[in-house]
Order: structure tokens, then sequence, then C-alpha cells
């Protein structure tokens, strides 16, 4: 009886493989693979659409579009008591800017409805027994009556400490921030000071409110700006459809051009560092017989001035070693790894022509990106209605003792109560704005548990592109004629290969993945809690903690995609397809930083040029510098909004162009790999690859000998 290891296609310790016979490819007698892992994924789907259900059904989104006070009436709507009060005062808006507020989608400050916003600098301190009391008195909660001291009133919340002159925006009053002569204002003064530290509280206040009200007339801005998106929409459209064609044109170009643009980038790197030795030299040898010159960098110690070491000739002296010692590295792994480097190029070029086999692979990231929409649109929308599903709750206060302090109430059913008859000089007072209930105690771990899915099925729908984009192309490797031994459809093959047999494998993987993320999210959030704490042990930590956790998802991010290739080949579980693609990498480590790099340093140049190339063409032409067909630029409020449009739109483009050429690249240089250990050239065991490699590496393919 063999044990179950040797069934295993792949050496489990780290050497090379064995050859298969049975091997001709991607593996389409496969079975289905980490089921276990599939059956959580479906319960956590249905558990993800339970929790959508009953947000949906507790939480309120107008509470988010529409202002809400701080017992959670509305403002402005019709029905209500604040029907006469439409706009949304904040009593200390600098807590809005805490990044908390995202989470909640409510200010940690007393909030009422106004009939108008402030028009005016007060403080309460001033207000108080004065006769600006009355116009006061509308900002403070309602049914306030001045029968406290200042302390009290402030210390409680019944009135904000400060009025600034504020302006609607959304039906909320921020305050009115304006640049005067390049000083930034609020209102018609830039400072105002009463004598108890009230110019503090006015700097602090802008700071706040411009992080709270992002940009100053904003209301002008979004029209203007959706002004200029209807009349340049059409030249928007041309231009992506540019970075298009660039895009597919540079991956076009690359199965001729790779190797010049690799070579000439190695060559401009050597000149310039031989350059910057000469230029060195040059200075040091000027700065010869100049008083002070030859101060030691030791002596002269530390100066906040950098450029006086620029006056010290050991300063280019040091310059000139550094530049020397890079230059001489870059030269001697440039002649060791020549062979190296001429593959990596190699393999990038028959990566061109397998996607030029494989045309429509460049049409899928079209699906990720639409399974990605449907999972960001289910997770805001779920985050919304969970943060809308607080309840103002109300509880029973008394002067004196009574047995139901403290206790929840109804204020409309109060008076009728037991409990008012129990304690009659009591009150049922509004106490904050949750909810006591389990739904409601237990909101921070749904809101947990929504960002954790996200997390998982947003990986989850990127490892499914990446497998079926892996599976396509391996068929295209493995095809020994190519392309006519290439099999119809390879792509849909792959998809449905993925989908069929391998949910499970991408679950886990996922999962894996989303469990780092998710630690990473409690991270910041705990950080952003304790960052008003003194303690440096503890900062300390949570930065090494954040560190490793961002490592670790960049180290699990690498793994997961090389073991999805794997997957995809040979139909094996994730824990052994991520073994066995860890130890085909670390078996050709050198090939693989190699690979790397070069492959880096072509996208990085690709989506540079396209970028460029677009962005350039999209600011002559919007700034009416050239014309097009004789054509011209519509008129724009702000030229920079169909540019920065375009820019972005084509890095979009680019990228998902280049993440297809990227995993064509990553699943040509396994198989190639595997190519290598699993034949040996002869006519039984032929090598896969192509002609050029098969040259660089001296291998050929034996004839079969003829009986």
């Amino acid at each position: 009886m063999k044990a179950w290891w040797m069934d295993l296609p792949h050496g489990t310790d780290g050497t090379p493989q064995k050859y298969d016979p049975t091997f001709k490819g991607p593996i389409y007698n496969r079975g289905c693979t980490d089921v276990i892992c599939c059956v959580f994924l479906l319960l956590a789907i249905v558990g993800y659409v339970a929790v959508g259900i009953i947000a949906w059904t507790h939480g309120d989104p107008r509470k988010v579009i529409y202002p809400t006070d701080s017992r959670g009436e509305f403002c402005g709507q019709k029905g209500t008591k604040n029907e006469n009060k439409p706009f949304l005062f904040y009593f200390n808006i600098v807590k809005c800017a805490s990044p908390l507020v995202l989470l909640e989608f409510q200010c940690p400050t007393p909030q009422i409805c106004v009939e108008k916003c402030p028009d005016r600098y007060l403080t309460y301190l001033n207000a108080h027994r004065s006769q600006d009391f009355e116009y006061y008195k509308q900002f403070c909660v309602p049914g306030f009556q001045n029968n406290k001291g200042v302390a009290e009133v402030l210390r409680d919340g019944d009135c904000p400490a400060v009025l600034t002159p504020s302006k609607p925006l959304a039906q909320r009053c921020f305050p009115d921030i304006h640049s005067h002569k390049g000083v930034l204002m609020v209102g018609n003064e830039t400072t105002y000071e009463d004598g108890h530290g009230f110019r503090k509280n006015i700097t602090e206040l802008v700071e706040g409110a411009k992080k709270a009200n992002g940009v100053l007339e904003a209301r002008q801005l979004a029209m203007r700006i959706f002004e200029d998106y209807t009349v340049s929409w059409y030249w928007i459209i041309i231009g992506l459809v540019i970075a298009m064609v660039l895009s597919l044109l540079f991956i076009v170009l690359l199965r001729f051009l790779a190797g010049i643009m690799v070579w000439v980038m190695i060559v401009m790197v050597i000149l310039v560092l031989g350059y910057g030795i000469f230029h060195c030299y040059m200075e040091y040898a000027r700065l010869r017989g100049e008083a002070g010159s030859d101060i030691s960098l030791v002596d002269l110690g530390f100066q906040t001035d950098l450029r006086v070491y620029l006056h010290l000739r050991q300063t280019w002296m040091a310059f000139m070693i550094i530049l020397s010692i890079l230059e001489v590295i870059i030269i001697l792994l440039l002649i060791f790894l020549r062979k190296r480097i001429l593959i990596a190029i190699a393999l990038i070029k028959e990566a061109s022509r397998a996607v030029g086999y494989v045309m429509c692979s460049l049409l899928y990231p079209l699906v990720t990106f639409f399974l990605l929409c449907l999972c960001i649109a289910y997770w805001a929308s779920t985050a919304i209605f969970l943060s809308t599903s607080n309840e103002a709750v109300y509880k029973i206060f008394n002067d004196t003792a009574c047995s139901v302090a403290g206790k929840t109430c109804n204020p409309e059913t109060f008076l009728s109560s037991n409990e008012s008859r129990l304690c009659p000089g009591a009150h049922c007072q509004f106490a904050f704005y949750g909810g006591e209930s389990t739904y409601h105690r237990a909101l921070l771990g749904l809101q947990i548990f929504n960002a954790f899915m996200f997390f998982w099925l947003a990986n989850f729908v990127l490892a499914l592109g990446q497998v079926t984009l892996a599976g396509a192309f391996a068929s295209y490797y493995w095809a020994l004629n190519k392309p006519d031994d290439l099999p119809a459809f390879p792509l849909f093959s792959a998809f449905g290969r993925a989908l069929r047999y391998h949910t499970g494998s991408l679950a886990f993987g996922s999962l894996i993945l989303a469990i780092v993320q998710i630690i990473r999210v409690i991270l910041e959030y705990l950080d952003q809690r304790l960052k008003a704490a003194e303690n440096k042990f503890a900062k300390f930590l949570m930065t090494c903690l954040k560190c490793c956790f961002w490592c670790l998802e960049k180290f699990i991010r690498f793994l997961n995609r090389n073991a999805y290739i794997m997957i995809a080949i040979y139909g094996t579980n994730f824990c052994t397809s991520a073994r066995n693609a860890f130890f085909l990498l670390m078996r050709n480590i050198i090939r693989v930083a190699v690979l790397d790099k070069v492959t880096d340093f072509l996208f990085l140049l690709g989506k540079l040029l396209i970028v460029g190339s677009v962005g350039i063409l999209a600011f002559f032409f919007f700034t009416h510098r050239i014309r097009i067909v004789q054509d011209t630029a519509p008129p724009l409020n702000y030229y920079w909004v169909p540019i920065l449009t375009v820019i972005v739109g084509s890095y979009l483009i680019a990228h998902g162009f280049f993440s297809v050429y990227g995993m064509c690249v990553d699943t040509l240089f396994l198989c190639f790999l595997e190519d290598l250990e699993r034949n040996d050239g002869t006519a039984e065991r032929p090598y896969f690859m192509s002609l050029t490699l098969k040259k660089l590496l001296n291998k050929t393919n034996k004839k079969p000998v003829e009986s």
C-alpha cells in the first residue's frame, strides 16, 4: 500500500519533481478541493445576507442623507415639531473631524435643529445675562432655561460654548471659512479675543471645519464639475479609448521591444552612475586648495543647512566611493546574471504571444471589476444601514432618590405610566443616541463582520480571476505545437474548472488574506482610539504590529498568487499548491528576483508612457492648445476636471491590461520551471518551452527514432 504523499505530483520536501508521463498540461480529470472551506463560504454568505436583511430592517439611510438632531428627529421634515427648523447645528464641529465618525455616521457632539445658521461671533460667556441671550438661546437644547451657572451649562451640554458665522451646506451649518488676501478667515474677521481663550477655540474650529466641510463652496463646485462632465464626456471617452489602444499596442510591442527597453535601461543606469562618479571627482578636484575644504565631516558635526557639506572635499569623496561601489555591483550582477536577464526577456516576449492567442483574456478584468462593484455596493449599503440603526434612548431622571431612576422610558407615554406615579418629580429625558437591545449592542461586531465578509468576497473575486487567467495561459504553454494544440476557448474552460472544482481552495486562500486584512483594520481602529495616549511603548508596539501585518499581507498575496497558478495547472488543494509553488520558487530564487524586477520595470515604464502620453494630449486639447480634426475642446469651468478623469481612467485601464499580462508572465514562468524539472528533451519527454528559451539554455527536443 502506497503512502498518500507518493501520489503527489511534486516533491514535498523541496526537491525537484519526477517525470510524469500522463501530464500534458492543465489536468482536466480533477476532483473538488477544500470542500469544507467551500461549505464555510456558503454559510458565511448566508449569514452575510441575513445581516444585510436585519440591517435593512432596522436602519434608516435618511439619517445620512437628511440631518437629524441628537434625539434622532429629522430637521425640516413635514409633520414633525422641527418642520420649521430645516438646518442642523453642531455644538462643537471640531469633533466631526474624527475618523470614528465614518463608523457611526454620527458626530460625538450635541446637535439641534435650527431655523437659520448663526451669523455672528458670540460666546456663551458674553451672551449670558445680556441682551444677546435671546438670540443665543435658539442654539441651545430645546426647553433650555437660564437657571444654571455658566460652568454647569457647558458641562451638561445645554448650550454651545461659542457661535461662529456659518453657512448652510446640505442642510447643515458649517463655519463660513474663506480666504481674504491670503489670510484664512471665518466670517468677516480673522481673529476674536474675549480674554478667555476664545482665540484658540476659533483656530481649532477652523481646522475642524476644514476637515468636515472638505472644500469651500462645495455645492457650487460640485455643480460646476457636473457641468464640465456634461460637455466633455464625449472627449473623455475618446481619451480612455486612446489609452486602451495604447495599452494593447504596448503589450504587442513587448514581443519585439522588451529586450531593447531592458538593455537600454541597464546601459542608462551605468552611464548615469559613471557620470555621477566623474562629477564627484571634478568637484573633489575643484575644492583642492580652498580654505576650509579639508575639514572632516566628524569635526564639522551636524549642520541644519545641508549645503554646507557640499563645500567639503570629504563629502564628494564619500559620494564618489558610494557611486563607484554601486557601479561595480551593477556591472558584476550584469556579468553573472546576464543569462537570467535574457531568460526573463524571453519569457516576457512569450507572454506577449500568449496574450495575442488568448485575446479574450484582456476583457476578463471587466468581469472582475463588475463583481468587485457588487461586493462594494453590498458592503457600503449594509454599512450605512447598520450605522443608521441607532435609536434615541430616553431615561428617567430625578433630582431625588428614586427606584426607577436611570431606567429607559417612552416620553410620549411617561406621564401616564406607572414610573411617573412612583416618582412624581421625575421626567423622561433624552440620554443618548444608540440603543440597549441585543441588536444594538452587537452593532460593532456586525460592522466588523460586514468588513470581514467584504474582504473575503473581494479576495475571492480576485482569486477567481487569477486562477482563470492562469489556467488559460498554462494551456498555451503546455501546447506542444503552438497554437495548433491550444484548446478551444481556454479562458472559459479555465473559468468553469475554477468554479466547479476549486471554489473551496479559492475560499481558503481568500479567507487567510481576509483575516490578516481585518486584523490590520482593527489595528488602525485601535491606533485612532489610542492616539491621545502618551504611552510611548504602546505606540511603538502598535507601529511594530502594523508593520508586521503589512509585511505578512504582502507575503500571503505573493504566495496565494503562485498557489492559484498551481491549482489551475494540477487541480491540487490550496495547501499542497502553496507548498509546491513555494519550494519551486525557492529552488529558482535568483530567476524569480530577476524576472520580478525586469517585469516591474517594464510595467512601470508602460504605465508612465500610457498615462503620460494620454495626460499630455488631454492637457493640450482641453487647454485649447491643439485641435483634433477641426474640433476644439468645449468651454469648461475647470479644465483639470476632464484631464484628471482621463489620467485616472488611463491608469486604471493600463493597470487592468498589465494585470492580465503580469499573470501571464508569472504563469509562464512557473510552467517554464516545471518544464525544466519535468522533461529532458527526449522524444518521450520533450520540452514545451519556446525556441528562444531552448536556445538560451542550449536545450533541444530530440526527434523520435524511426524503426
